[in-house]
């Protein structure tokens, strides 16, 4: 199916409370009914169940087990490819930015729902909410109608009618309900003669009555209908969650732990929250990409795949692969993968291209399944400069840099492995580079970023492709998919970008 025409994936959760899902699903179906839509929508209605006693006169205040429950149903949900989950639950809605933070769903919001409805009845200043103790010592309703004047039930000095109604032996969620109704009409009219205009049921299973409250002349609004209004009318709440990077790593281990650090000092961080949430699989075990690529080393397509896979079912909103060898395999793998990987070499060049223009030769140290493998080449494709390597004897050097046994790859960074990659730069400064891109993510250990490096009495830049990847991802964190600012698509932002 196209991306037109295929059916949205709308997920209520239902074990917080059986009558209150149960009339929110009822009232989505036929609102889908109605417009026509049926076939847009996929539906669940996820009733797996939350254990709390009945009968007892006590109001569920079980927020901590509430949130556990929540995060696990939510990610089943997730599992099943929902696209947004609707949540009937007050309580919840207490600690939904902190359950939001963890979700890779997003979940469409009851009280932002009721608050644009309030303001196109008319916008009335007094509001009469009906909700347990928990939920307005939790200033929910304070939070989302700031400046209105509020009443509450029960109010401390007053009868409690409202959570016998629900919880009690004789409430709303037991077999002897007859005088629930009655109880919350007695709640809705002590509202009422202290002014409230409109009253708000603050508790789901009270929304799932509102309609019969209605009937008798109360001004109550009907909750869960406006919330699957809500939920139909804002297709653009359907989008991603928080920003997440998703790192393969351990190709190798020292440079998975440099990208990280480069990613820290990239951020403009005054607290720990300000930077990015990282998901890293660290896999050391992933075969040699350059074994492969020159020689008959075992495939390692699979295993960055699984890698990717992982942290795609993590949350990871796109994937960073600080190896530059192992973006020979893209091509293999972005195909049948739902988030981006970010290309380090395409955003290497666009660098290139945008902050040293006019430089016509650019070298390139890389391993020789890099530079065999021609990623580099194919990246740099169409651009204004020419990209030169070393000869066969000192890309030997190279490589004895990087997989000697006193090479880089086991732990050094003094010493013969760096006089090997001062030789092979020489060669390119020789034949003209004035740039060159240290094109293995383990070379910057060796000789880091640099703008001005004098070899053989020529100035040279040295180009990290880690460091620009990592300012990069920290430019995505920032502006691609930021949850507050609206419906912007990661690969909308990187196509807009030209990754």
């Amino acid at each position: 199916m196209t991306q037109n025409t295929y059916p949205r994936h709308l997920a209520v959760i239902g074990g917080l409370g059986r009558l209150a899902s149960a009339d929110l699903y009822n009232k989505l179906v036929k609102a889908l009914a109605i417009r026509g839509e049926t076939d847009r929508y996929r539906l669940t209605l996820e009733q797996q169940q939350f254990v709390r006693p009945l009968g007892s006169n006590l109001e569920p205040a079980d927020a901590g087990q509430r949130a556990l429950y929540l995060y696990d149903t939510i990610n089943l949900l997730a599992q099943c490819q929902a696209e947004a989950v609707m949540l009937p639950c007050y309580i919840s809605h207490t600690f939904m930015d902190e359950l939001q933070a963890e979700m890779r769903v997003p979940i469409l919001n009851m009280m932002t729902a009721l608050v644009q409805h309030v303001e196109r009845i008319g916008n009335p200043q007094r509001l009469g909410i009906l909700c347990t103790s928990y939920v307005r010592e939790k200033a929910l309703f304070e939070r989302y109608f700031p400046g209105k004047t509020l009443h509450f039930v029960p109010r401390k000095t007053h009868q409690d009618w409202v959570v016998p109604a629900i919880y009690g032996t004789h409430g709303l969620l037991t077999e002897q309900n007859n005088d629930a109704i009655g109880q919350l009409h007695l709640a809705c009219n002590e509202l009422i003669e202290h002014g409230a205009q409109v009253i708000i049921p603050g508790i789901s299973e009270i929304a799932a009555v509102a309609s019969t409250l209605a009937e008798r002349g109360l001004p109550i609004i009907d909750a869960h209908q406006v919330y699957v209004d809500f939920s139909l009318a804002h297709r653009n709440l359907y989008r991603a969650p928080k920003f997440k990077l998703g790192i393969v790593g351990g190709i190798g281990p020292a440079a998975t732990v440099d990208f990280m650090k480069k990613i820290v000092r990239s951020t403009c961080a005054e607290r720990d929250q300000d930077h990015l949430c990282l998901i890293v699989d660290h896999n050391p075990q992933i075969p040699d990409r350059t074994a492969n690529l020159i020689g008959d080393g075992a495939d390692p397509t699979l295993a960055l795949y699984s890698a990717c896979k992982r942290l795609e079912a993590n949350g990871a909103s796109a994937v960073a692969m600080p190896c530059n060898t192992a973006h020979a395999y893209i091509a293999r793998i972005q195909p049948s993968l739902s988030i981006p990987i970010v290309n380090m070499l395409s955003e290497t060049v666009r660098h290139i291209s945008n902050h040293y223009a006019g430089h016509k030769k650019i070298g390139l140290l890389a391993t020789s399944g890099t530079i065999t493998s021609g990623v580099y080449h194919d990246a740099a494709h169409g651009s204004a400069f020419e990209l030169i390597v070393p000869d066969s004897e000192h890309q030997a050097m190279v490589m004895e840099a990087i997989y000697a046994i006193d090479g880089v790859k086991a732990g050094c960074t003094e010493g013969r492995c760096r006089q090997l990659l001062v030789n092979a730069l020489e060669y390119l400064v020789e034949r003209g580079a004035t740039v060159v891109i240290l094109g293995c993510t383990e070379l910057p250990l060796i000789l880091p970023e640099q703008l001005n490096f004098e070899v053989a009495g020529k100035p040279v830049v040295l180009m990290d492709p880690t460091a620009i990847l990592a300012k990069h991802c920290v430019a995505l964190g920032s502006q691609g998919v930021d949850q507050q600012s609206g419906p912007v698509s990661l690969s909308d932002f990187l196509c807009e970008t030209g990754s």
